[in-house]
Formats: C-alpha cells, sequence, structure tokens
C-alpha cells in the first residue's frame, strides 16, 4: 500500500496566517474543529495533523487521512464540499495511507452527520483560527483546465481512454480488459478471471463458426479477438478511441486474425444500414451512452441484429439514477466527462421498448469489488513508473476513482449487469435451459 511523506507546511502555495495563529493555537483550532465532526465517528480512518499528531484514530489504523497543512481544515469548513476535498487530495495538500476504499467510509459518516446549531458555531469559530492560503497552487489550476464535461463524443472517449496503452498496459491483466473479471473464488488471479469472463460472454451468446459479431466498444481488441480464435466467428469491433483503434488493428495483425477480425473507428450511430450481425455484445461502453441517448442506442443496436439473433449488455448500473452529488460531480469532471448511470429496471425497461425480449439478466456486482482491488493493487505497485508517464495528479485520480468504486460496488449502491436479450419475440436457437454457458 502507499507509504507516503508528509509534505512540510511551506509547499504548496502559500498561507496568510492570521495575527495570533501561533503554532500551538492553530494546532488546538485544528483539534477543536475535528472533535466536532468526528465525535461520533468510530471507524477504521485516523487522522494525522501536519505537525505529525494524531487526533483521532490510532497510529495502527487500517487507513490514515494525512493533512499536510494547517489551512485544509478551514478551506473544507467553509466550503463544505467533497469534491474540494478530493482535489485537495489531488493536488498533494492531503494524503491517504494504507486501506483506501476504509476512506468512503469516512465520507458516508461525513455525507450523513447533522449537527446542532452550536456545533456549527464552534466548528466555524475554530475555523477561523486556521491560516488561509493566497489563492490557488499550480497543481489546482492545472487540474481545472482539464477538468469539463463533453457529452457523448470522441473527445470524452479520449479524455479517459488516450491518457495512453502504456498507462493502461501497467495495471491490467495481459489481455487488456477494461471491465470487470469472473473469479471462481477471490484467490484466482486477475488475468485468469479476465479470460473467464471473455469466454463466459461467448458462451453466453451461444457462438459457434461463421457466426458474425459485433463488438460496439471493443476497447483494445480482447473480446473479438478471443471470439474470433476459440469460436470461430467473424468479428467486428468498433471504438471511438484512437489509442484503442492503434493498439487493437495491431494485435489483429500478430494474432493472424485478418480474414476474420476488423477493427474500425467509428460512433455506434454512423452503423450502416446495410450493416447486419448474428450476435451483438457491448461490455464497459453503456456507461457513456447517457439515459437520454439510451433509445437511440438500443434502437441501433435493434437495426443491425439479424432476426433470432442475440444481444448482450454488460454494463454498470445504481440505484438511484445519475444524480447531481459530489461523487458524481467529481466523476464527470476528472474521469468520465460523459459518464451517467442509471438502475437496472430503467435499462430493461429502454431494451424492451426498443423491441427486444430479455433473456437473461445476472448482477457481478462483488466480482467487479474483486476486480477493482487487483487494479489498485497493480496501480500502487506501478506508481513510479505511472507518475512518470501520466504525472502524479492522474495517478492520484484513478487510485482515488477505483477506492471510492470498490467500495460502492461493495455496499451495494452500484452493480453491474450482464443482460441477454432477443432481437424479436419468436422461437429462439438456444437451449431450454442454461447448462451450457457452466461447462
Amino acid at each position: 500500500m502507499q507509504n507516503k511523506i508528509l509534505q512540510k507546511e511551506s509547499t504548496g502555495a502559500p498561507l496568510t496566517v492570521s495575527r495570533n495563529a501561533s503554532g500551538e493555537a492553530t494546532t488546538a483550532a485544528a483539534r477543536g474543529v475535528l472533535e466536532c465532526f468526528l465525535a461520533g465517528y468510530d471507524g477504521s480512518v485516523a487522522v494525522r495533523l501536519w505537525n505529525g499528531e494524531h487526533v483521532h484514530g490510532k497510529s495502527d489504523a487500517p487507513c490514515t487521512l494525512a493533512l499536510n497543512q494547517s489551512a485544509v481544515l478551514r478551506e473544507l469548513v467553509l466550503r463544505r464540499d467533497l469534491v474540494r476535498l478530493a482535489e485537495l487530495y489531488l493536488t498533494g495538500k492531503i494524503d491517504v495511507e494504507g486501506e483506501p476504499e476504509y476512506l468512503f467510509e469516512l465520507v458516508s459518516y461525513m455525507q450523513e452527520l447533522v449537527l446542532p446549531w452550536s456545533a456549527k458555531w464552534r466548528i466555524l469559530r475554530h475555523a477561523l483560527q486556521l491560516p488561509t492560503w493566497d489563492g490557488d497552487s499550480a497543481e489546482s489550476r492545472a487540474l481545472h483546465r482539464w477538468a469539463g464535461k463533453r457529452r457523448n463524443s470522441r473527445a470524452s472517449i479520449a479524455h479517459h481512454y488516450d491518457l495512453g496503452n502504456d498507462f493502461y498496459r501497467l495495471w491490467l491483466d495481459p489481455q487488456m480488459v477494461y471491465s470487470c473479471a469472473y473469479f471462481r473464488d477471490a484467490n484466482q488471479s486477475l488475468a485468469s478471471a479476465q479470460e473467464d469472463k471473455l469466454d463466459y460472454i461467448c458462451r453466453k451468446l451461444r457462438l459457434a463458426p461463421g457466426q458474425t459479431l459485433l463488438d460496439i466498444g471493443c476497447g483494445w481488441g480482447a473480446l473479438i479477438c478471443w471470439a474470433a480464435r476459440h469460436y470461430g466467428v467473424h468479428a467486428h469491433g468498433i471504438t471511438l478511441s484512437e489509442e484503442q483503434y492503434r493498439y487493437a488493428v495491431e494485435r489483429v495483425r500478430g494474432a493472424g486474425l485478418q480474414g476474420q477480425v476488423t477493427v474500425e473507428l467509428r460512433d455506434y450511430r454512423t452503423l450502416s444500414n446495410d450493416a447486419h450481425y448474428d450476435r451483438v455484445v457491448s461490455v464497459g461502453m453503456f456507461e457513456h451512452v447517457g439515459v437520454a441517448n439510451l433509445p437511440v442506442y438500443f434502437q441501433t443496436v435493434k437495426r443491425v441484429l439479424k432476426p433470432g439473433g442475440l444481444f448482450l449488455n454488460h454494463g454498470i448500473t445504481n440505484d438511484t439514477g445519475w444524480l447531481d452529488t459530489p461523487i458524481t460531480d467529481f466523476i464527470n469532471r476528472y474521469v468520465f466527462p460523459d459518464g451517467e448511470l442509471t438502475r437496472i429496471s430503467d435499462v430493461s425497461s429502454a431494451m424492451e421498448q426498443a423491441g427486444f425480449e430479455i433473456i437473461d439478466v445476472e448482477s457481478l456486482r462483488r466480482h467487479y469489488a474483486l476486480t477493482l482491488r487487483r487494479w489498485i493493487q497493480a496501480l500502487e505497485a506501478q506508481r513510479e513508473q505511472i507518475v512518470k508517464l501520466v504525472g502524479e495528479a492522474s495517478y492520484r485520480i484513478w487510485w482515488l476513482y477505483m477506492a471510492g468504486s470498490g467500495w460502492y460496488f461493495d455496499e451495494g449502491s452500484i452493480n453491474v449487469y450482464q443482460v441477454l436479450a432477443g432481437g424479436s419475440k419468436q422461437a429462439l436457437s438456444i437451449p431450454l435451459r442454461r447448462d451450457d454457458i457452466y461447462k
């Protein structure tokens, strides 16, 4: 896990300290703020001040929130903004040490905390005794420049996926699969579980030699190559990421699959009216579509799917829809500019309205929690190389994003489903039972 060295008070943006803000007075004010906020918290996160003093929790706690500057607490009290808390972490003014997922236990506590007015006044009085800084640091200004929302476009995809294939190669499995794996148990390797996931999808689609398969959002080409090599299909993958496209083309060529597999840099909405496939699959792309675009998305799939064909949609959902919260704001600013989740009931309803028959629905929520933990371990193990490639802020964005996602998959408010559907309500050419997919 991460071992971080506390930054000195002199790092970061210059501080403007009030006249009477001596070292001891500043520390006492910080203690006062934290005692009010954390009086009812007995969880797994400890808090350490810039001078090394633990003001809450034990020094051997599984997770420690390290406040590297005294101005941090004043900023958080006056703004009460979880996105600002995340930005302070991204720019090194706060560090998180130990098991990252526990941090979101503390976040949940803070989101549910209701304080009486007397406590709020005490917190404010203490916070105003803490130093302030003049303006944002250069790191903060850089973050704000590349934060923003771009909806459902090639630019959105580039923001997330075009950090470079070398970046993803450092922490993904050898197949370069960027979606949840399918584990036999918690001890299975990520590489093996990702291969099991690729094969599981192929079996659910009942792939057979000679069939045609369209993969919408094919990523680095793992599934289309697996399906061609192991099931004899003719596969076509489309992606909006130029980095993924170049990698997938080289992958197909290197595997000698040019006669069976093609890759195209294309938006699914521009698929030709003459294009028709026996099977269609989409894995981990659906989250970029946006709720307003679901009718177009599913109608397009329905249009290109041959009569009697099968469609498998693998995507993340949540239990509330995409509400305007600090967490969704952070994700849209720094991770997925066009990310938007919805409930599984809304997904199945949109599929049915497009004319699909729902055949099978399976939750893989626990599998994604396991996958995210493996990714975090790999990310931490390759931290030095990742920082060289994409910078400290990008490393921290991904570490925080994946830690939070792992927590919420475990907690259950987000999920991931594979939905298998038929394109027409006629006799399906699949077995009566599911035995064949569990060979």
